[in-house]
């Protein structure tokens, strides 16, 4: 008999507590790879399962498709799916050697001509994608799929060539916004928190924490939400609060807010779990698939961010 891999070896959540509905949940609707990530991060699961399941979604030329990001279906390397993987090798220590330089080469290999990379690549032209995520024959370099590329990249100590032009494009691009939707401030605080030149980071991070607040990108008082402007095109209570941007208390996103901002919010995303377990997703919806696959990915993020504040989760 074939041998098979040992249980998770952290003791069981309280039957009631968030954890446990939330783990019930990801065992109903989860992928493989959010099964296994859940395990790891909440139930003491080992990293070679995570990146055993990650791995069906690379491909030759080193990229990731296959939806990995599930609002991107088909198997097309993109690099959206790119970052998403970046993000599970980061959470599970393994952002690092061949695995990151068979990733660079494919950066490298899609970058635009400023060297900074597109949110999707034409090749995703005859597959499905969500509405609001445009292919274009041209597309134009894309600090939403930039931004959190290099930041993981950097704050990994990885060194490859094409992270040269690609964090100058970041700098640039976050030095400079002026008009923007809360989503470019999520991929600015990604780069920023893993910036290596720290004095330059956190006077870039003062700049947009102020910008943030004077035009109301952050919902601060949960219970006067729909007080706050939402960003064209954005989905009927698509807001953005406090914890989205400072998802650690270590992030310079925190210094933008005050601790009762920080803890009424929080208690909003305690709150929000719903009766299944799960965290409900707040942008578009587009088609069933999606959701189902986002959501789990959802629970865990929002898992991590209670408990990174110091919440009990269970």
């Amino acid at each position: 008999m074939a041998e098979t891999a040992a249980a998770p070896s952290a003791p069981p959540p309280a039957a009631s507590s968030p954890l446990s509905r939330a783990e019930r949940f990801v065992w109903l609707t989860a992928r493989v790879l959010e099964q296994r990530l859940f395990a790891h991060q909440f139930l003491g699961g080992g990293a070679d399962p995570v990146e055993t399941a990650l791995d069906a979604y690379r491909n030759e030329d080193g990229g990731y498709g296959h939806a990995l990001e599930p609002d991107l279906r088909g198997p097309v390397s993109q690099p959206l799916h790119t970052a998403h993987a970046l993000r599970v090798l980061d959470l599970i220590g393994r952002c690092d050697g061949a695995r990151t330089e068979r990733v660079c080469r494919y950066l490298t290999s899609v970058s635009t001509a400023d060297g900074a990379l597109p949110a999707v690549h034409p090749g995703q032209r005859g597959y499905p994608a969500a509405p609001f995520v445009p292919v274009v024959d041209d597309p134009p370099s894309d600090l939403l799929a930039t931004g959190p590329v290099v930041g993981l990249l950097h704050r990994n100590a990885v060194w490859h060539a094409w992270l040269f032009r690609a964090t100058d494009f970041c700098w640039q691009r976050i030095e400079s916004l002026e008009t923007f939707h809360p989503y470019e401030v999520e991929a600015a605080v990604a780069f920023l928190d893993s910036a290596p030149d720290r004095p330059r980071a956190r006077a870039a991070a003062e700049r947009l924490g102020r910008l943030v607040r004077d035009r109301r990108l952050a919902v601060l008082d949960p219970a006067r939400a729909e007080s706050w402007p939402l960003a064209p095109g954005y989905a009927p209570g698509e807001h953005h609060f406090p914890y989205d941007f400072a998802r650690t208390p270590g992030s310079l996103a925190r210094a933008w807010f005050t601790d009762e901002e920080i803890a009424r919010c929080l208690d909003h995303l305690a709150g929000r779990q719903q009766e299944d377990g799960g965290w409900p997703l707040t942008w578009r919806q587009w088609a069933a698939v999606p959701t189902l696959e986002a959501r789990p990915m959802v629970t865990i993020e929002a898992l991590r961010t209670l408990r990174a504040y110091g919440r009990a989760i269970g």
